[in-house]
């Protein structure tokens, strides 16, 4: 095994696995996340996907998962070699910088000095080879001290996407693309996202944080106080079975719900401490439907991709996306653009072009008091 294929020394991989991805209703619920479920056809799920990227890179027992109490089983079942201590169960969710400042607090009282690169369990990415040499550029920047992130080159001007506005380059050892972070800038108008596409210097907010721990943690104290003091807390409980528990259940629930772009990411940038590595590799956070089928259609417009097991489809002159977890016939006759999402209990019918409102429909569900179906 050659120098650059061995783990990367003190670098330890973060899974933040959470969320319940309710724009991908019905197929995604409470019980089974978008996490949990095979959405390209390869024959396993996003998270065993997710697991197969970071463990050459990390090393096996290297590896943490942050997810909620519901689904420690589930998540063991898919990730055998997941060690005990490496599962950090949430009692709710509290947003990605209470699950990824938890995990670093508990591993910079393991290991002292350790860097830490969180990413998430339901992306999906090609090009596995250029995802590991962006990871690699991005431990080096951090190593030097910046909160890293890798950002995706566009390939059209997407607007479900956050943009990263890129600067001047960065002189680091082993991170020769790293540039400084001028801003993080929020889901753009298709007017905008062509002029960055145009542009070239605003790449795709993946969601991926790459810094030592302590550096992390020294960023959430900038701007989240008793946030960070809640988390050293827990962290100091953490590894006494005896203590963890009580400490969850008396903290976890008060910490506040936010979103790492905004307590460690915007300030980070803001103040020149952001540092990003483009990444060339194909990436999509399958945030809908519209995302889903373009992926399982190869981007021919023209196609119908079909998912499901045991899926009993017949089609005419139609294209889209028909996911089945039943045995009954779907027939589509003349239907472009078409997303039929059929599970015993509940049935969903919508167009790529609106796709992104189905999160609405869970929202009125839950309004409704239908929860059954969450």
């Amino acid at each position: 095994m050659s120098q650059r294929t061995l783990p990367l020394d003190r670098f330890y991989s973060v899974i933040p696995a959470g969320g319940i991805g309710s724009r991908l209703w019905p197929l995604s619920r409470a019980e089974a996340p978008k996490f949990l479920h095979d959405l390209t056809g390869s024959g396993q799920t996003l998270l065993r996907d997710t697991w197969d990227r970071l463990a050459p890179i990390s090393g096996e027992q290297r590896v943490m998962v942050v997810t909620g109490r519901a689904h420690r089983a589930a998540v063991e079942e898919q990730l055998p070699a997941l060690t005990d201590p490496n599962v950090v169960l949430e009692s709710e969710p509290r947003d990605s910088t209470a699950a990824i400042g938890l995990a670093a607090a508990i591993l910079e009282r393991r290991e002292p000095g350790v860097i830490i690169g969180s990413f998430a369990a339901d992306h999906v990415i090609k090009n596995v080879p250029l995802f590991t040499v962006a990871v690699r550029e991005a431990v080096a920047a951090a190593d030097a001290g910046f909160i890293t992130t890798i950002g995706i080159k566009p390939t059209e001007p997407a607007v479900g996407f956050g943009y990263i506005h890129a600067g001047e380059p960065l002189t680091v050892a082993g991170a020769p693309s790293a540039l400084l972070v001028r801003s993080f800038v929020e889901k753009p108008d298709l007017a905008t996202a062509e002029k960055y596409l145009a542009g070239g210097d605003h790449l795709w907010n993946a969601g991926m944080f790459i810094a030592r721990a302590d550096r992390l943690l020294e960023e959430i104290g900038r701007t989240k106080p008793r946030l960070l003091e809640g988390l050293q807390e827990l962290a100091e409980a953490w590894d006494d079975p005896a203590t963890r528990g009580p400490a969850v259940d008396r903290i976890w629930p008060n910490l506040e719900k936010i979103a790492i772009d905004y307590s460690v990411a915007e300030p980070a940038a803001a103040a020149g401490r952001l540092a990003v590595v483009p990444g060339y590799f194909d990436w999509d956070d399958v945030g809908d439907f519209a995302s889903l089928a373009k992926l399982n259609s190869g981007g021919r417009k023209s196609d119908l991709a079909i998912l499901g097991e045991n899926a009993r489809v017949l089609a005419d002159s139609s294209s889209g996306i028909v996911v089945s977890q039943t045995k009954r016939v779907i027939s589509l006759i003349g239907v472009k653009d078409i997303v039929v999402v059929d599970t015993p209990d509940a049935l969903l019918v919508t167009t790529s072009e609106n796709a992104q409102r189905v999160k609405s429909v869970v929202d009125a569900l839950k309004v409704t008091g239908s929860t059954d179906v969450l």
